[in-house]
């Protein structure tokens, strides 16, 4: 199984000019330690499930390009970037620049967004959830259509581009893999069964029945559901431990989980301990996770 680890608070001691040396030691630790994945939420005020939205917020891609000028190796990533926050065009053009100055490590997050109060708050358009979702499979086409070269243009319901050019290419090949989060089970898991290389759902009971009708849309689409990678965002609910880690990693595994993302919760230090459960976890994981 592959480990991952999310930061979605940036509240450190020390007040606003601790924030980037303590956010590189984490990207840092989590990178030395061996961890595959890190990832941040793209999003501009904190949410609410993390603390009040006063609470300060990096923006996501910038946070990502910063960590990777300090990390080596392990993959980078949003949990994932709304799909109203920036135009489809020019977020390819965003995660492509990341993969190139990143040696090839950059992830597509992507998801329908939810968080109106940023929007609103900062001015950016939210149009109503069925039109989002729309332009979430726009975005997941042009992306495609960049990602292979093709320059020829697009018209699509709500974004037109004469010229999607996208020049340097990604270094990954074929592409920077797309990340779908939510779990919605008519559209965006319809959606990554048509589109996606990875689904991300949260840690919980359900989460079987969600990969179960994962299966179902790719048995429509044509798609090997094994093709899929499946990643889960779980957290510590009590101190976190690396026998913890290991009994939570053992769980998903045992669900159909292929990559499992620890969302560090503020005052929590999670690199260490999950760079320290991994090989326990690889000894709990089944052959194939």
């Amino acid at each position: 199984m592959r480990i991952g680890l999310q930061v979605p608070s940036f509240t450190f001691p020390g007040g606003p000019e601790r924030i980037g040396p303590e956010f590189a030691r984490i990207a840092r630790e989590a990178d030395e330690g061996g961890l595959h994945s890190l990832w941040v939420m793209d999003h501009f005020f904190q949410i609410a499930m993390v603390g009040p939205p006063e609470d300060p917020m990096l923006e996501g891609y910038t946070a990502l390009a910063y960590a990777a000028a300090v990390t080596e190796r392990i993959t980078l990533g949003t949990l994932v970037t709304g799909v109203a926050y920036r135009h489809p065009g020019v977020l390819v053009k965003t995660v492509t620049t990341l993969d190139v100055l990143s040696g090839g490590r950059a992830w597509l997050g992507i998801g329908a967004a939810w968080n109106e109060e940023e929007a609103r708050g900062l001015g950016v358009p939210f149009p109503p959830v069925a039109e989002r979702f729309e332009r979430l499979e726009e975005t997941l086409r042009i992306a495609h259509r960049m990602w292979s070269g093709d320059e020829t243009p697009f018209e699509g319901e709500h974004h037109r581009l004469e010229r999607p050019l996208n020049s340097p290419p990604a270094l990954r090949a074929p592409h920077p893999p797309i990340l779908i989060g939510g779990g919605g089970e008519k559209k965006t898991l319809r959606l990554v069964a048509k589109y996606a290389d990875a689904c991300n759902l949260f840690d919980s009971p359900e989460l079987p029945r969600k990969l179960e009708v994962l299966r179902e849309h790719c048995e429509r689409e044509g798609r090997d559901y094994a093709g899929i990678e499946k990643t889960a965002l779980t957290y510590f609910e009590e101190n976190p431990s690396v026998d913890r880690a290991v009994d939570i990693a053992g769980r998903n595994a045992e669900r159909g989980v292929d990559h499992l993302i620890f969302s560090q919760r503020p005052g929590q230090d999670l690199a260490g301990v999950l760079a320290e459960a991994l090989p326990q976890i690889e000894k709990v994981t089944p052959a194939g996770r």
